[in-house]
């Protein structure tokens, strides 16, 4: 993998620029020099960063948000573990990812734009509960609720080729962050003596550091030869047991109970649960790893980051 643009600067305008990745991303690439547009309902708080207009409900969308625009980031999409899924949510967190790009390719069917590249996100629920599968982007996907979104969200994404656009699409593993995500809800557990392995403990968590999602996001803006579907998750993946053991060591707490059992959350959580239940061995490509240098490839040195 070649980088063909590292030293050249874009204008990049995002969808879901306020959200967790999208802040820490807008920031990075501001860092770097690129000129940072945001797509929203509410204006960015970040400053430097112009903010246009859209309601994707109403399929309505600011035509200026396009200008001078080389790359679009897709990380628009109702929050999938925000809510009880209900057939009306989850229609919502379907929509809110595929009609959000397709209302941006119209806009650029109806106008001259100088957009060359679409980099968006998916997410790793593409592969659903494979046990201990070695997932690749080549590998089957699931056809539960999760795995159907992946795929119509990459689908409309990819309708993006046909504008001769390239098109890279990150499955997105669970994210590591201080700020929220799963380490805000397993953390106090753990802190509070009261840690446990989640289910039979065997399932892959197919983790990755904020930072190397935003490390990963900016390669693809700046090398054009990233193309297509690319597996977002650090080389370090490990079992639910091995992930909270590793938590429960870091903080000096013991795991105090063999582990909750799935059918408790699934009680709790209905579907939902397959967030802490399914086992997703999806490892990052070969190219990758060549091409990236990952900050944090091991969960000791992100949570030592993370809780220094």
């Amino acid at each position: 993998m070649k980088n063909n643009h590292q030293q050249q600067k874009h204008h990049v305008l995002l969808t879901g620029g306020n959200g967790l990745v999208g802040k820490s991303l807008t920031q990075a690439l501001l860092r770097e020099g690129h000129r940072v547009s945001h797509l929203s309902r509410t204006p960015s708080i970040i400053p430097d960063v112009t903010t246009y207009g859209w309601n994707v409900v109403d399929q309505q969308i600011d035509a200026r948000c396009l200008d001078g625009v080389d790359t679009i980031i897709h990380l628009a999409g109702a929050d999938i573990a925000d809510e009880t899924w209900t057939p009306a949510r989850k229609l919502e967190i379907s929509r809110s990812r595929t009609e959000s790009i397709r209302l941006l390719y119209r806009l650029m069917g109806q106008r001259p734009h100088a957009v060359k590249s679409v980099i968006s996100a998916s997410g790793i629920a593409f592969y659903g509960d494979r046990f201990d599968e070695i997932l690749t982007e080549q590998s089957q996907p699931s056809l539960d609720f999760l795995g159907t979104v992946c795929q119509e969200w990459e689908a409309a994404v990819g309708e993006g080729k046909a504008l001769g656009l390239r098109v890279v699409i990150f499955r997105t593993g669970v994210v590591l962050t201080k700020e929220g995500g799963a380490l805000a809800s397993l953390v106090p557990m753990i802190q509070s003596g009261f840690g446990a392995t989640i289910g039979s403990g065997r399932q892959w968590v197919p983790w990755i550091h904020l930072q190397d999602v935003v490390g990963l996001y900016g390669l693809a803006v700046r090398d054009s030869s990233l193309v297509g579907v690319v597996n977002q998750t650090a080389p370090g993946l490990l079992t639910n047991r091995q992930f909270m053991e590793a938590l429960a060591r870091h903080f000096h707490k013991p795991l105090w109970m063999p582990s909750i059992p799935a059918f408790m959350l699934k009680l709790m959580m209905g579907e939902r649960s397959a967030f802490m239940l399914n086992s997703t061995r999806a490892v990052p490509p070969e190219r990758l790893l060549q091409a990236y240098h990952y900050t944090y490839p091991t969960l000791d040195k992100a949570l030592s980051a993370i809780y220094a």
